[in-house]
């Protein structure tokens, strides 16, 4: 959901192969899937799958992480007091693609290999920095990890999974929850008036 470009460069090639495991995923699941099909899919050989991921492990974080900074990417936020729309807007988007964002939180929970447990961590403490100066380092850490949990897609799988809620409640929750974390600090901020 990040930004950010991974952290390589892709070639072609690599995109090619990432975007197709990821549309075989949404078709049959991670297992199901050789890397002969894969590269069918992609258009090359399985020798060049092969090649640029020798391992099942080593194509599924990195498809993980081209799906957070291509399918689930967002602008920007540019006030810290945007964030709770931006984040609604992220778990509409892993309610659209379920069988992604469950794959995107299961490697993001790993946090390697591109996978980052927290995308939007250093965004967010720049704007709590710029925008709310007065803000204590504890407290400011504490927003920030605070905002980073919510904007996660393992906070949409627990929320599907662990507590069945559907796709609208789930926006509505982490967005209220994101408010409710930003409410006490708002008048702290030039924000305040708007």
């Amino acid at each position: 959901m990040g930004t950010a470009p991974p952290a390589q460069e892709l070639s072609g090639t690599q995109a090619s192969i990432l975007a197709a495991y990821a549309e075989l995923i949404e078709e049959v699941g991670t297992d199901d899937v050789s890397f002969r099909v894969i590269a069918l899919r992609a258009g090359v050989g399985e020798r060049t799958v092969f090649r640029y991921y020798p391992t099942r492990v080593d194509l599924l974080l990195a498809t993980s992480a081209w799906i957070e900074h291509t399918i689930f990417s967002r602008a920007e936020s540019e006030s810290i007091f945007d964030v709770p729309i931006a984040i609604r807007e992220t778990m509409e988007a892993y309610d659209r693609r379920p069988e992604l964002a469950h794959v995107v939180a299961e490697t993001a929970m790993r946090g390697v290999n591109g996978a980052d447990p927290a995308p939007h961590q250093t965004e967010f403490d720049r704007m709590l920095r710029s925008e709310v100066p007065s803000l204590g380092d504890d407290d400011r850490r504490a927003v920030v990890a605070a905002l980073c949990h919510l904007d996660s897609s393992a906070t949409w799988v627990t929320m599907r999974r662990e507590l069945g809620m559907g796709g609208r409640d789930i926006a509505d929750a982490a967005m209220w929850a994101a408010e409710a974390i930003l409410d006490p600090i708002r008048h702290r901020s030039g924000a305040a008036g708007e």
